[in-house]
């Protein structure tokens, strides 16, 4: 019998592989599969996803993140900064660019004096030389735990092949280099829209990816140098439920649930890229326009939280949190979503909460967001989409806080495919709104094929057999 190690050590991986036909269509095909996972939710994600052949043990990332903070923290760090922002020229660069000011922004002279000077000559040999890209991933490949923080699961299961959910941007980069180490296959599994273009280098050797589209296969084949030959283009497994219907509550339900008013339009907007900016801007001038019946219809506002919002550090995450909610208690046709937290690494959001995503998304008459990976989402259920990008001056107005204009990023790899595709539309002002949001209200097919061609460049498949084909290709990578 063949083993495989997936490790799903965040939200979206659980739903990628578990809430997906991924996992469910190697077990039959008769893999064992052993899922690594956040330690402090494990039981509770093995009571729920429990079947034969499908195993659950803890990814140890507590012991994970003391020895990036305690093994020569320096060098560590150094190195995955260079990883985060040194990815080919051949592609769009803007979002490691801004990862790049980030972190001149938030550190000392000393530090940029000493650190990051250095770094961006590193950077610019890196974007122009596949050879010190290839030597980045071999130097990365020496920090392994030791004595090494998987050798008992290795010896106990003898997997013949590891996945994980990124290509070792993320602490699972210990168990790859192990994997590596041990000469077993690995393959990352692309979980997030944005990441082949905005963390760019592995964190570990790896032998195989899977990926959404061609757009993020170019992504990787050119902006990190995998073999192309060894990237599969399988869609987004994730997104099958959406097609299937199958969390899709009923709209009388669902307005209950949020104690929405059915005589009154929905107007949905998802917090996004708080930790570059303020979103209560956009928040604040939905709710205006509801409030004044500015809009072709009567309407309601219904808010959903970053996941950043619930830290309690820093501050200013938890100030707009409490702004947001003093905006429902002012206006009474202003609403925000209370998600349940997974806990422990997981957090808020981690696959618990998609009936309730997805039907915020269905039963919206217009979504607004800043880019975020919700307008790839929001255009599968065909929901009219704004990009509302209203600036505060001077961003969080923060000492050593990072702050970069909304409309900035628009030039990102991902949003700047959703501005070409007119996918939907883009508001600067409150004003601008005003205006596309009674477009939307009184024609919400407007855009519908340009919604329609954007997804279809974005996921590939659209047919809810994302999941088939991506397990498909593992089992053909196991056959060889």
């Amino acid at each position: 019998m063949k083993r495989i190690f997936i490790s799903a050590d965040h939200g979206m991986a659980i739903i990628y592989f578990l809430q997906s036909e991924v996992v469910p269509t190697l077990l039959e095909a008769g893999i064992e599969v052993i899922v690594l996972t956040d330690d402090e939710t494990r039981e509770r994600i093995a009571a729920r996803f429990t079947r034969p052949g499908l195993t659950f043990e803890g990814l140890r990332l507590k012991q994970a993140g003391a020895y990036a903070k305690n093994v020569r923290p320096r060098q560590q760090w150094v190195l995955a900064y260079l990883r985060r922002v040194g990815g080919s020229w051949r592609i769009n660069t803007e979002a490691q660019d801004s990862h790049i000011r980030e972190v001149w922004k938030e550190n000392s002279w000393k530090f940029r004096l000493g650190i990051w000077l250095p770094a961006v000559l590193a950077i610019l040999i890196l974007r122009t030389s596949r050879l010190a890209r290839q030597a980045l991933v071999k130097l990365q490949s020496r920090f392994v735990p030791s004595p090494p923080l998987y050798d008992d699961l290795f010896d106990k299961y003898q997997p013949d092949l590891v996945i994980a959910s990124t290509a070792g941007w993320r602490l699972d980069r210990y168990l790859l280099r192990e994997s590596a180490h041990r000469g077993i296959p690995s393959m990352a599994a692309i979980v997030g829209w944005d990441n082949p273009s905005s963390y760019a280098i592995p964190g570990a050797p790896i032998n195989w990816a899977t990926c959404w589209s061609q757009l993020q296969k170019d992504e990787l084949v050119y902006g990190s140098d995998w073999d192309p030959d060894h990237v599969h283009i399988g869609g987004i497994p994730s997104y099958d439920g959406y097609f299937r219907k199958t969390w899709l509550m009923p709209k009388e339900e669902y307005f209950k649930l949020h104690n929405l008013d059915p005589d009154r339009k929905l107007v949905s907007y998802a917090c996004s890229f708080v930790h570059f900016a303020p979103n209560f801007p956009n928040v604040e001038a939905l709710a205006k326009l509801i409030a004044s019946d500015r809009l072709s219809a009567p309407s309601q506002l219904l808010i959903r939280l970053h996941p950043s919002h619930f830290q309690d550090k820093p501050q200013i995450f938890v100030e707009e949190r409490e702004r947001i909610h003093a905006l429902e208690e002012k206006y009474p046709h202003v609403h925000v979503v209370r998600p349940v937290a997974l806990g422990g690494s997981l957090g808020y959001y981690g696959g618990e909460d998609m009936d309730e995503k997805s039907s915020m998304m269905a039963h919206s008459d217009a979504f607004v967001t800043v880019y975020s990976t919700m307008v790839v989402e929001t255009a599968v259920h065909d929901t009219p989409i704004i990009a509302a990008v209203i600036d505060t001056p001077g961003g969080w107005n923060k000492p050593k806080k990072f702050s970069l204009s909304l409309k900035e990023i628009g030039d990102w790899p991902t949003h700047q495919r959703f501005r070409k595709a007119r996918a939907g539309r883009v508001a600067e002002s409150q004003s601008e709104l005003q205006d596309v949001l009674n477009a939307y209200l009184q024609d919400p097919t407007l855009d519908a094929a340009k919604r329609r061609k954007f997804i279809e460049e974005e996921i590939t498949y659209t047919d809810a057999a994302a999941g088939r084909k991506t397990a498909q290709f593992i089992l053909k990578v196991l056959e060889n």
